[in-house]
This record gives C-alpha cells, sequence and structure tokens, in this order.
C-alpha cells in the first residue's frame, strides 16, 4: 500500500497533523474511531468521501511511522 498518495500533511491544515487528502479528516481522529470500537463500515457510512483504501493507508503510514520508533515496554507494575 502507498499511504503516500492517501495521507498527507500540509501546515496549514489541520495544524500540519496528518490526513486524508482532499479532506481536513486526520488520521488521528480515524485511529480514535477505530480505538473506540468503530468499525470500517460505520467509518465510511458516516464519512462517505472516504473509501476503504483510505483506512488500509492509515494503517501502512502507522505501520511504517512505528518502524522509524524504538519504544520501551513497562510492565503495568512499573508504570
Amino acid at each position: 500500500m502507498d499511504w503516500q498518495a492517501h495521507i498527507i500533511a500540509t501546515p496549514d491544515t489541520l495544524g500540519g497533523r496528518p490526513r486524508i487528502a482532499g479532506t481536513r479528516i486526520g488520521v488521528e481522529m480515524l485511529l480514535d474511531l477505530m480505538a473506540s470500537g468503530w468499525s470500517e463500515a460505520q467509518i465510511l457510512e458516516n464519512y462517505p468521501q472516504l473509501k476503504p483504501e483510505h483506512l488500509q493507508a492509515v494503517f501502512a503510514f502507522v505501520r511504517d511511522c512505528l518502524r522509524d520508533e524504538t519504544f520501551v515496554l513497562r510492565s503495568r507494575a512499573e508504570a
């Protein structure tokens, strides 16, 4: 998946945060919806300007962002 064809960030829209090209729908908002239990079908129904490939691009974008980071996991007891 070439997420770069679907996700952009420009300083004048959403404060430069990544969003779906041609919309003001941010990647973070879509991840929040998914984390809250929204299904792909619910998102596409409520945001008809989105297509399934946009949601796939969100996951590809996050995957690539995570590849560039280093994480230190702590147990719950340490948190």
